[in-house]
């Protein structure tokens, strides 16, 4: 008896159950979310990243941040993270409704990002963190960018984005990123919207659902 059908046919429903429980379930449940009135009559939660922010997602994106970075607050019970003090709460499905695509992230090489807004709000210290990861923590494995940044040479007076070493920081970098006499180094374009888009990640708003 050929049962070729038979095969065929119970892989086709298992991949098609699969289908329907990971991919169009989720997609029908949360595809109409839509922000919510924030406590206190603020402005709507959340909203969509705008000019120089919405630029850095996508040299968040082509610098493969996401690969080293999570952008996700596990409830408790399922980890540390609020003990950690990555977030004040889980983070839920409406904290995303303007990402596309979302940057879950897979790998916690580095700490999660969800809310760095909120715990590194200092511009200059995600500059120098960027520029060489070990000058503003000492062990980073974090690779450095220093290619979003460039090298000068001062005219007049040094440009008042340029990042400022402390004496125990320089002697963190390696000589070649040290700027020579007379030079500075100030952030690009892409660095300067790498910084806002980093600013941006503040998934802090009260939410009802997350706390189920």
């Amino acid at each position: 008896m050929d049962r070729g059908p038979t095969i065929f046919l119970g892989v086709f429903l298992t991949f098609a159950s699969a289908w329907l429980a990971l991919v169009l379930a989720p997609y029908l449940q949360f595809s109409d979310l839509q922000p919510t009135a924030a406590e206190g009559g603020d402005e709507a939660y959340p909203q969509p990243l705008a000019g120089l922010a919405a630029q850095g997602r996508q040299v968040y994106m082509a610098n493969g941040c996401l690969y080293c970075h999570s952008q996700q607050v596990r409830p408790k019970g399922f980890g540390a993270d609020q003990d950690r003090g990555w977030g004040p709460r889980r983070t839920v499905a409406r904290d995303y409704v303007y990402d596309k695509p979302i940057l879950l992230g897979t790998m916690r090489t580095g700490p999660d990002l969800a809310n760095i807004g909120v715990r590194r709000t200092d511009t200059d210290w995600h500059h120098k963190h960027l520029y060489y990861p070990a000058v503003t923590s000492p062990g980073s494995t974090m690779p450095p960018f220093p290619f979003l940044y460039e090298r000068r040479q001062i005219a007049g007076e040094p440009s008042f984005a340029a990042l400022k070493f402390t004496e125990q920081e320089v002697e963190r970098l390696p000589p070649h990123l040290v700027a020579p006499e007379g030079h500075e180094i100030v952030p690009t374009e892409e660095a300067r919207a790498l910084v806002a888009y980093l600013l941006a990640q503040k998934r802090i708003h009260d939410l009802r659902e997350a706390e189920n």
